[in-house]
């Protein structure tokens, strides 16, 4: 049996391996998704040879996966062994419950059919079919997916799973660290995939992705402990969504702006939410390093020209003083600083973790470098048993993730003013993780100030 597709060594040995349970852990990019949708091409053309017919169902992520494992897989290997197939296109799948989901579906010779559609637990039931679970780590409910789905396969057919890691939780954890002699366990890393043909530099893709956690897991296949983290990968994942991130989907409505200041060593990161609902879109994420204060002043005022931005909250510790008198200058009370202390990051902290526990945020897809931002973020106790919270680098002061919780900060609650008594900071250091915080107390004005409103 020799595929229609030339392949490296390690996706020849996945493809070759027939085993009912399999199970791969591949590096991103490394073509998982490519050569599992070439094995169920190949088998239903060898039905077609044997005059049977066979039924695949492959459950994505979501609806933008489904649709390229069924482009970029299956109709472009169906060509490859020219194996004429009907393209139905967008079809209605009904579920057991009545409700209707969107799936992309073909029909080959001999009656096969392949259908590619979003996983969850609704999806996974109501059929008899061989299954393919792409980026399963990264599924929401991926255990109720499970108690869904395994029953309908019982019957004999196969089951092919792969993921990069997202954490130690989730089935794929427990399936992949599992000791039985059930599934056939494949194992690729970057280094792996190199050796065996694929043409990737190393050194550069380290390099460009920057961020120890991402390589680790992204491409070194290691499952990060999700024990400490504020945010586990779970929850951030459950939150991605295909349409956020995109400032072309902006709808006009009222957004809150959260604004760190970083400059030689940190990210300068401003972070726009669009409020739909209850729920907070991420519209667009500017990141510069480096960049002079005139760059960064420049950004932040494009971003208030093309949005409704009813309140901004920037990052007003060290070097952030001026930026906010600036800002205020020029924007009035829509502006509000927040000096990081202990005290005012557990509350940013606190809002934005409930944020992402009620799904009332949706921040862009996909993304490691966000990712690993996000779960960097740790809670620990201070010398006195005060919480605080650290990023796990000192190089890396989780910026992303703090430009989030102050667009969270600058939506939340009601707008009222506050009394506040200022407070003599114990250090004059700056309170960002890694550093010494102010702990003796925090201007409370500048978390629930003047709300803004145009």
């Amino acid at each position: 049996m020799s595929p229609a597709v030339p392949l490296f060594g390690y996706q020849r040995k996945w493809f070759l391996d027939r085993s009912r349970f399999k199970l791969g852990k591949f590096a991103r990019q490394t073509g998982k998704t490519f050569t599992t949708t070439l094995e169920i091409v190949d088998d239903c053309f060898e039905q077609v040879v044997q005059q049977r017919r066979t039924r695949w169902v492959i459950l994505s992520r979501g609806e933008r996966q489904a649709k390229e494992a069924m482009d970029e897989g299956i109709k472009r290997h169906a060509a490859a062994y020219q194996l004429g197939f009907n393209d139905l296109g967008e079809t209605q799948w009904l579920s057991e419950s009545g409700i209707s989901y969107r799936a992309l579906e073909v029909d080959l010779p001999g009656g096969s059919r392949i259908t590619a559609l979003p996983a969850n637990p609704d999806t996974a039931r109501g059929f008899s079919s061989n299954v393919f679970l792409d980026e399963f780590a990264f599924h929401k409910d991926s255990s109720a997916i499970w108690k869904a789905l395994f029953p309908v396969i019982s019957a004999g057919y196969k089951l092919r799973v792969t993921s990069t890691p997202n954490g130690k939780s989730g089935k794929f954890y427990e399936l992949d660290t599992g000791k039985d002699a059930i599934w056939s366990r494949h194992v690729v890393d970057i280094y792996q995939a190199v050796r065996d043909g694929l043409p990737r530099d190393i050194e550069e893709l380290k390099a460009g992705i920057a961020d120890d956690d991402a390589w680790q897991q992204e491409y070194e296949l290691v499952y990060l402990d999700e024990a400490s983290a504020w945010l586990s990968y779970d929850l951030i994942t459950s939150c991605e969504d295909p349409g956020a991130g995109d400032p072309e989907g902006y709808q006009g409505g009222i957004c809150y702006v959260g604004r760190d200041i970083g400059r030689r060593k940190d990210l300068h990161v401003i972070w726009v939410w669009e409020e739909i609902g209850d729920v907070l879109w991420e519209r667009e994420r500017i990141e510069q390093k480096r960049a002079t204060f005139a760059a960064m002043d420049e950004a932040f005022d494009d971003v208030m020209t093309r949005y409704r931005v009813a309140r901004a909250c920037i990052d007003q510790t060290g070097m952030g003083e001026k930026v906010v008198e600036d800002a205020q200058r020029r924007y009035g009370d829509r502006i509000e600083g927040v000096l990081f202390t202990t005290g005012s990051k557990l509350i940013m902290a606190t809002a934005g973790k409930e944020r992402f526990e009620d799904r009332t945020v949706r921040i862009s897809e996909g993304d490691p470098a966000l990712r690993a931002d996000l779960h960097k973020l740790r809670k620990i106790a201070g010398p006195t048993d005060t919480p605080r919270f650290v990023a796990e680098r000192d190089d890396d002061h989780a910026d992303r993730t703090w430009a989030a919780f102050l667009g969270i900060n600058a939506a939340a609650g009601p707008a009222r003013e506050y009394g506040y008594q200022s407070v003599t900071p114990a250090s004059p250091s700056r309170g960002r993780d890694g550093d010494d915080d102010d702990d003796e107390g925090f201007n409370m004005r500048s978390l629930r100030g003047r709300g803004g409103v145009i």
